[in-house]
């Protein structure tokens, strides 16, 4: 196979061929799993964000959004190796248990009333441990699910549950601080990966997927590991247009995504909403996320997805500065819902092209960079925001993070004709 396969572009639109990945046993067991965790993560997230507010300030959700995020730096691209050399499905199951264990933990924590910020950071970290080694195998089994054809779909279509799952979990999450308390929505989170871990043990593959012809291989060969990380980043460098995706996402996230940590100090400090107020905000931009996400899946795999990838995030980098500066709750509520629309198109073209760009050896490797990416740079983007924000104030924080992306991706519109014409 050569390194660079050939782009196929299929013009399979319409509401017909939508959800056509969908089809495939494996992939609806796969999605809905996925879907019913990713509710319970999102509730967790509005009910953690409160928690760390209400025990302490601004400066802690940065460095909660800090403990969360850091592992991606080691673990992303350990993970990545591990994608291509062992069962991705056991992979997922283990790491997802002990997510689920982190949470029930912090739910007892909070219901027993002992809890501490310190045992929040604690437990962020471990649960980052694990969601950054079963990353790369998370994205790379979408296409031992589906293959080459329904590929962009099912990406398309994945991207959709998890951006449902986000607009329904801040809903849970306002629903069940009102009526089971911030430890129930700790609970409902841990009981949630039950489902994940139910639907990977229930995926059964008739045929060996991916490298039949490969040698065979061990994690625990002498030299092994080190020789494919190596063998990973000297195949990224070899190719431009990879790397500057890779570089894009890099900067979104090290610019933008600290928005997700300081929603809660919009929603009590800015908006004066409340934590209810807080589930809407987040639930808003995960809408947004939602609607991006079938929008691509309407389209499927159409043309110029280089042009697209830079409009989105030129987009959400507008969005980004205008919710940083808004005090008005609707017009917020507007920003929110474009900026996770661009993001969402963003995010899940890039993905679409990585996959077809590179070859099936590479590809757990490659989406652990591509993870690596933007998750690599969410622990110093937290935690650069987070310190700004408790100086200069949240919102300039923000919007000069917004203004820094928006000049970022038009120079790279400018000077990249290779990635334009993707």
């Amino acid at each position: 196979m050569s390194s660079r396969p050939q782009l196929e572009v299929r013009r399979d639109r319409g509401l017909g061929e939508m959800f056509r990945a969908l089809r495939n046993r494996n992939f609806r067991l796969f999605w809905s799993g996925a879907l019913l965790s990713n509710v319970g993560t999102w509730m967790q997230a509005v009910a953690q964000g409160w928690l760390v507010l209400s025990l302490s300030n601004s400066l802690w959700l940065g460095v909660d959004g800090f403990m969360a995020t850091v592992p991606g730096l080691v673990f992303t691209l350990v993970g990545g190796v591990f994608a291509d050399l062992v069962d991705r499905r056991k992979l997922l199951i283990y790491t997802q248990a002990v997510a689920g264990l982190s949470a029930l933990t912090l739910g007892v924590l909070v219901a027993t009333h002992v809890v501490h910020v310190w045992m929040i950071l604690c437990l962020s970290f471990v649960t980052g441990c694990c969601m950054s080694l079963a990353g790369p195998s998370y994205m790379a089994l979408v296409f031992d699910l589906v293959g080459h054809r329904d590929l962009a779909n099912a990406i398309a279509l994945n991207s959709t549950q998890f951006q449902l799952a986000r607009a329904i979990g801040p809903v849970c999450a306002g629903v069940g601080l009102a009526l089971v308390g911030m430890a129930g929505c700790f609970f409902g989170n841990g009981i949630s990966f039950v489902f994940v871990v139910l639907a990977m043990m229930l995926v059964k593959f008739n045929k060996r997927e991916a490298r039949d012809d490969a040698p065979t291989r061990s994690v625990r060969d002498k030299g092994v590991f080190l020789g494919d990380l190596a063998a990973g980043f000297h195949y990224v460098a070899g190719r431009p247009r990879v790397s500057m995706l890779l570089i894009i996402s890099a900067v979104a996230s090290l610019f933008g995504a600290p928005y997700i940590y300081m929603t809660p100090v919009f929603a009590r400090d800015v908006l004066h909403v409340g934590e209810t107020g807080l589930a809407l905000l987040q639930g808003m931009a995960g809408a947004g996320a939602l609607f991006g996400a079938l929008f691509l899946a309407y389209l499927g795999d159409f043309r110029h997805k280089g042009w697209f990838i830079l409009c989105g995030d030129f987009a959400f980098a507008v969005c980004l500065v205008c919710f940083s500066l808004s005090t008005n709750l609707r017009l917020s509520l507007l920003f929110l819902f474009a900026l996770g629309f661009g993001v969402m198109c963003s995010i899940a073209v890039t993905n679409t092209l990585l996959q077809k760009l590179v070859t099936d050896e590479m590809r757990g490797r490659v989406m652990s960079m591509f993870m690596l990416s933007f998750i690599g740079a969410m622990p110093f983007g937290n935690l650069i925001a987070g310190a700004a924000s408790h100086r200069f104030g949240v919102q300039r924080t923000l919007a000069t993070g917004g203004a820094i992306i928006a000049l970022f991706v038009v120079t790279v519109a400018i000077r990249s004709p290779g990635l334009r014409e993707l």
